[in-house]
Protein backbone atom coordinates (compact mmCIF):
# COMPACT_ATOMS: atom_id res chain seq x y z
CA UNK A 1 0.00 0.00 0.00
CA UNK A 2 1.21 3.51 -0.93
CA UNK A 3 -0.34 5.21 2.36
CA UNK A 4 -4.31 5.66 3.65
CA UNK A 5 -6.28 7.84 2.15
CA UNK A 6 -8.99 9.68 3.67
CA UNK A 7 -11.57 11.29 1.60
CA UNK A 8 -14.78 13.00 2.71
CA UNK A 9 -17.66 12.80 0.43
CA UNK A 10 -15.82 10.28 -1.00
CA UNK A 11 -19.26 7.92 -1.68
CA UNK A 12 -20.19 10.28 -4.65
CA UNK A 13 -19.48 12.41 -7.37
CA UNK A 14 -15.96 14.00 -7.18
CA UNK A 15 -14.86 12.48 -4.24
CA UNK A 16 -15.76 9.33 -5.67
CA UNK A 17 -13.77 9.94 -8.67
CA UNK A 18 -10.72 11.06 -6.45
CA UNK A 19 -11.45 7.64 -4.39
CA UNK A 20 -10.98 5.68 -7.23
CA UNK A 21 -7.92 7.15 -8.55
CA UNK A 22 -6.20 6.78 -5.49
CA UNK A 23 -7.39 3.14 -5.01
CA UNK A 24 -6.19 2.34 -8.48
CA UNK A 25 -2.74 4.11 -6.98
CA UNK A 26 -2.61 1.86 -4.27
CA UNK A 27 -3.59 3.57 -1.47
CA UNK A 28 -6.08 2.54 1.27
CA UNK A 29 -8.74 4.63 0.54
CA UNK A 30 -11.54 5.61 3.38
CA UNK A 31 -14.40 7.43 2.79
CA UNK A 32 -16.42 9.93 5.20
CA UNK A 33 -19.73 11.19 4.68
CA UNK A 34 -22.58 12.01 6.61
CA UNK A 35 -24.98 8.87 4.53
CA UNK A 36 -25.93 6.48 6.20
CA UNK A 37 -23.83 2.85 5.26
CA UNK A 38 -26.49 1.26 4.20
CA UNK A 39 -27.37 3.78 1.78
CA UNK A 40 -27.05 2.62 -1.91
CA UNK A 41 -24.79 5.03 -2.77
CA UNK A 42 -22.17 4.29 0.14
CA UNK A 43 -23.07 0.66 -1.16
CA UNK A 44 -22.42 1.44 -4.69
CA UNK A 45 -18.90 2.86 -3.97
CA UNK A 46 -17.74 0.13 -1.62
CA UNK A 47 -18.38 -2.58 -4.00
CA UNK A 48 -16.75 -0.02 -6.77
CA UNK A 49 -12.85 0.64 -4.68
CA UNK A 50 -12.68 -2.89 -3.77
CA UNK A 51 -11.63 -4.76 -0.71
CA UNK A 52 -8.72 -2.17 0.15
CA UNK A 53 -11.74 0.58 1.04
CA UNK A 54 -13.64 1.35 3.52
CA UNK A 55 -16.57 3.71 5.23
CA UNK A 56 -17.52 6.08 7.93
CA UNK A 57 -20.09 7.92 8.81
CA UNK A 58 -19.27 11.35 9.60
CA UNK A 59 -21.06 14.78 9.34
CA UNK A 60 -18.21 17.78 8.99
CA UNK A 61 -20.42 20.01 10.97
CA UNK A 62 -20.42 17.88 14.54
CA UNK A 63 -16.39 18.52 15.12
CA UNK A 64 -16.38 16.87 18.75
CA UNK A 65 -16.84 13.61 16.52
CA UNK A 66 -13.83 14.16 14.72
CA UNK A 67 -11.04 12.17 17.57
CA UNK A 68 -13.58 9.06 17.45
CA UNK A 69 -13.79 9.26 13.22
CA UNK A 70 -9.62 9.24 13.23
CA UNK A 71 -9.23 6.97 16.03
CA UNK A 72 -11.46 4.46 14.10
CA UNK A 73 -9.64 5.16 10.69
CA UNK A 74 -5.94 4.30 12.36
CA UNK A 75 -7.30 1.01 14.15
CA UNK A 76 -8.36 -0.55 10.70
CA UNK A 77 -6.44 1.37 7.89
CA UNK A 78 -3.75 2.96 9.55
CA UNK A 79 -2.62 6.70 9.55
CA UNK A 80 -3.56 8.98 7.43
CA UNK A 81 -1.18 10.26 5.19
CA UNK A 82 -3.85 11.62 2.56
CA UNK A 83 -6.27 13.51 3.50
CA UNK A 84 -8.89 14.90 0.92
CA UNK A 85 -11.17 17.28 2.26
CA UNK A 86 -13.69 17.17 -0.47
CA UNK A 87 -17.04 17.19 1.04
CA UNK A 88 -19.05 20.29 0.98
CA UNK A 89 -23.00 21.59 0.46
CA UNK A 90 -24.50 23.77 -1.72
CA UNK A 91 -26.73 26.66 -0.75
CA UNK A 92 -29.88 25.62 0.38
CA UNK A 93 -31.63 27.90 -1.66
CA UNK A 94 -30.24 29.88 -4.97
CA UNK A 95 -31.54 33.43 -4.89
CA UNK A 96 -31.47 37.07 -3.69
CA UNK A 97 -28.04 37.09 -1.58
CA UNK A 98 -29.95 39.80 0.74
CA UNK A 99 -32.65 37.40 1.20
CA UNK A 100 -30.26 34.87 2.87
CA UNK A 101 -31.14 33.93 6.36
CA UNK A 102 -28.86 33.33 9.44
CA UNK A 103 -29.62 29.20 9.39
CA UNK A 104 -28.74 28.53 5.52
CA UNK A 105 -25.81 30.70 5.84
CA UNK A 106 -24.18 28.67 8.84
CA UNK A 107 -25.22 25.36 7.13
CA UNK A 108 -23.01 25.92 4.48
CA UNK A 109 -20.02 27.32 6.26
CA UNK A 110 -20.48 24.81 9.19
CA UNK A 111 -19.53 21.99 6.26
CA UNK A 112 -17.55 23.76 3.80
CA UNK A 113 -15.33 25.98 6.34
CA UNK A 114 -15.55 25.01 10.17
CA UNK A 115 -15.94 21.40 9.78
CA UNK A 116 -13.55 20.97 7.13
CA UNK A 117 -11.15 23.81 9.16
CA UNK A 118 -10.78 21.26 12.57
CA UNK A 119 -10.26 17.81 10.90
CA UNK A 120 -7.31 19.35 8.74
CA UNK A 121 -5.96 20.27 12.02
CA UNK A 122 -6.59 17.12 13.95
CA UNK A 123 -5.55 15.22 11.04
CA UNK A 124 -2.21 17.56 10.89
CA UNK A 125 -2.04 17.84 14.60
CA UNK A 126 -1.34 13.79 14.00
CA UNK A 127 0.47 13.90 11.27
CA UNK A 128 3.38 15.80 13.44
CA UNK A 129 3.21 13.87 16.53
CA UNK A 130 4.27 10.18 14.04
CA UNK A 131 7.89 9.95 12.87
CA UNK A 132 8.05 11.13 8.98
CA UNK A 133 7.52 8.18 6.89
CA UNK A 134 5.56 8.07 3.59
CA UNK A 135 4.70 11.52 2.16
CA UNK A 136 1.55 13.48 3.90
CA UNK A 137 -0.78 15.58 1.78
CA UNK A 138 -3.92 17.34 2.89
CA UNK A 139 -5.45 18.74 -0.12
CA UNK A 140 -8.46 21.09 -0.18
CA UNK A 141 -11.20 20.57 -2.95
CA UNK A 142 -12.61 24.41 -3.20
CA UNK A 143 -14.48 25.62 -6.49
CA UNK A 144 -13.86 28.32 -9.22
CA UNK A 145 -16.55 29.74 -7.06
CA UNK A 146 -13.21 30.95 -4.51
CA UNK A 147 -13.25 33.50 -6.78
CA UNK A 148 -16.09 33.79 -9.05
CA UNK A 149 -18.52 35.55 -8.00
CA UNK A 150 -22.50 33.82 -8.03
CA UNK A 151 -24.55 36.52 -6.39
CA UNK A 152 -27.65 33.80 -6.13
CA UNK A 153 -25.57 31.43 -3.96
CA UNK A 154 -23.70 34.05 -1.76
CA UNK A 155 -22.76 31.51 1.01
CA UNK A 156 -21.27 29.11 -1.21
CA UNK A 157 -18.72 31.17 -2.64
CA UNK A 158 -17.96 32.71 0.78
CA UNK A 159 -16.84 29.22 2.47
CA UNK A 160 -15.39 28.27 -0.64
CA UNK A 161 -12.73 31.64 -0.55
CA UNK A 162 -12.04 31.27 2.85
CA UNK A 163 -11.34 27.45 1.97
CA UNK A 164 -9.02 28.94 -0.44
CA UNK A 165 -7.19 30.94 2.34
CA UNK A 166 -7.39 27.92 4.63
CA UNK A 167 -5.55 25.93 2.13
CA UNK A 168 -2.53 28.48 2.51
CA UNK A 169 -2.44 29.03 6.24
CA UNK A 170 -2.18 25.00 6.32
CA UNK A 171 0.51 24.98 3.70
CA UNK A 172 2.78 27.63 5.28
CA UNK A 173 2.15 26.10 8.90
CA UNK A 174 2.56 22.80 7.49
CA UNK A 175 5.55 23.24 5.42
CA UNK A 176 8.33 22.61 7.90
CA UNK A 177 7.13 19.12 8.35
CA UNK A 178 7.71 18.01 4.90
CA UNK A 179 3.11 18.16 4.70
CA UNK A 180 2.34 19.27 1.43
CA UNK A 181 -0.52 21.25 1.18
CA UNK A 182 -2.73 21.70 -2.23
CA UNK A 183 -5.86 23.54 -3.11
CA UNK A 184 -8.21 22.35 -6.11
CA UNK A 185 -10.36 24.61 -7.68
CA UNK A 186 -13.16 22.01 -10.00
CA UNK A 187 -15.14 24.31 -12.26
CA UNK A 188 -17.87 23.24 -14.22
CA UNK A 189 -18.17 18.76 -12.83
CA UNK A 190 -20.85 16.52 -14.43
CA UNK A 191 -22.08 15.08 -10.67
CA UNK A 192 -25.23 14.41 -9.10
CA UNK A 193 -24.84 17.81 -7.19
CA UNK A 194 -24.99 19.57 -11.03
CA UNK A 195 -27.78 17.65 -12.32
CA UNK A 196 -30.39 19.70 -11.58
CA UNK A 197 -28.60 22.81 -13.50
CA UNK A 198 -27.66 20.56 -16.48
CA UNK A 199 -29.52 21.76 -19.37
CA UNK A 200 -28.57 25.30 -18.47
CA UNK A 201 -25.18 24.57 -17.80
CA UNK A 202 -24.68 23.00 -21.05
CA UNK A 203 -26.30 25.49 -23.16
CA UNK A 204 -23.73 27.97 -21.40
CA UNK A 205 -20.74 25.79 -22.03
CA UNK A 206 -21.87 25.60 -25.61
CA UNK A 207 -21.97 29.39 -25.98
CA UNK A 208 -18.26 29.28 -25.03
CA UNK A 209 -18.40 29.53 -21.02
CA UNK A 210 -15.75 26.89 -21.22
CA UNK A 211 -13.13 26.97 -23.54
CA UNK A 212 -12.93 23.28 -23.52
CA UNK A 213 -16.28 23.22 -24.67
CA UNK A 214 -17.75 20.10 -22.30
CA UNK A 215 -18.32 19.20 -18.94
CA UNK A 216 -15.46 17.79 -16.67
CA UNK A 217 -16.03 14.52 -15.54
CA UNK A 218 -15.02 13.48 -11.62
CA UNK A 219 -12.53 11.34 -12.59
CA UNK A 220 -10.74 13.90 -13.96
CA UNK A 221 -10.41 15.50 -10.21
CA UNK A 222 -9.35 12.12 -9.31
CA UNK A 223 -6.39 12.35 -11.98
CA UNK A 224 -5.12 15.97 -10.49
CA UNK A 225 -5.16 14.71 -6.68
CA UNK A 226 -3.08 11.15 -7.20
CA UNK A 227 0.62 12.80 -7.97
CA UNK A 228 -0.10 15.16 -5.07
CA UNK A 229 -0.87 12.64 -2.66
CA UNK A 230 2.41 10.76 -4.11
CA UNK A 231 4.50 13.66 -3.56
CA UNK A 232 4.95 14.27 -7.32
CA UNK A 233 4.56 17.88 -6.21
CA UNK A 234 6.41 18.19 -2.97
CA UNK A 235 7.94 21.66 -3.47
CA UNK A 236 4.77 23.25 -5.31
CA UNK A 237 3.05 23.07 -1.56
CA UNK A 238 0.49 25.77 -1.23
CA UNK A 239 -0.54 25.44 -4.90
CA UNK A 240 -3.76 26.13 -5.88
CA UNK A 241 -4.78 24.15 -9.06
CA UNK A 242 -8.39 25.12 -11.54
CA UNK A 243 -9.27 21.96 -13.08
CA UNK A 244 -12.00 24.01 -15.13
CA UNK A 245 -11.24 23.69 -18.77
CA UNK A 246 -10.11 26.93 -18.53
CA UNK A 247 -13.53 28.11 -17.25
CA UNK A 248 -11.13 30.64 -14.69
CA UNK A 249 -8.80 32.28 -16.98
CA UNK A 250 -9.86 35.77 -17.60
CA UNK A 251 -11.07 36.76 -21.25
CA UNK A 252 -11.94 39.64 -23.25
Amino acid sequence: MTGTALITGGQQGIGLGIAGALADAGFRVVLASRSDPDAPAVRQALERLGPNASYYRHDLSEVEAIPALLDAVESEAGPVTALVQNAGVPARVRGDMLEITPENFDFVLDVNLRGAFFLAQAVARRMIARPAGPYRSITFVTSVSATLVSIERAEYCISKSGAAMMAKLFAVRLAPHSIGVFELRPGIIETGMTAGVKDKYTARIEGGLVPAGRWGQPSEIGEVVVPLAQGRFAFATGAAIPVDGGLSIPRL
